[in-house]
């Protein structure tokens, strides 16, 4: 009865070596290394989109760290690296993109949507405030408000 799970908890022992990776390769310079991380904690992953392509295990982010220690070893400064990024994925890549006609969506877009949501509830606590005010009765619902309390009255007393 135990013999079942506690073989399927060695197999899985014994398999998970196998699925292990091989370590990304390192710069030989730690100058370019350092650059590279740089490089890629400025970049976006434009799979996850919430990390950079440094945090990123994505198999994108995988290519564009190599693609950037490839352009280190030619020689490429920091700024026609980015420059490239830019001209071949547009000013998202940038993690953190230029205030430009462009990217204005991205830099106010947050705040929009904060005042839009504010707007709305705004509206919505008032709208309940007035329906949860009593309203005022016209004279013909009053009198026959009163008559039907004066019946239920006269009921109870008898």
């Amino acid at each position: 009865m135990l013999l079942k799970p506690l073989l399927a908890l060695l197999l899985a022992a014994a398999l998970n070596p196998a699925l292990a990776k091989e370590a990304a390769p390192a710069a030989a310079d730690p100058v370019a290394e350092a650059r590279l991380m740089k490089l890629s904690s400025e970049l976006r992953c434009l799979v996850c989109q919430n990390q950079t392509i440094a945090d990123s295990n994505a198999e994108l982010a995988v290519d564009l760290r190599a693609e950037i220690r490839e352009k280190i070893q030619a020689g490429m400064s920091d700024a026609a690296i980015k420059d490239f990024m830019v001209a071949r994925y547009g000013d998202f890549v940038l993690y953190r993109p230029p205030v430009k006609n462009t990217t204005l969506v991205l830099w106010l877009g947050p705040f929009l949507l904060l005042a839009i949501g504010g707007g709305i509830l705004v509206f919505n606590l008032r709208r309940r405030r007035q329906l949860a005010a009593d309203p005022e009765l016209s004279q013909d619902d009053q009198a026959l408000a009163e008559s039907l309390l004066h019946t239920d009255s006269t009921k109870e007393t008898t």
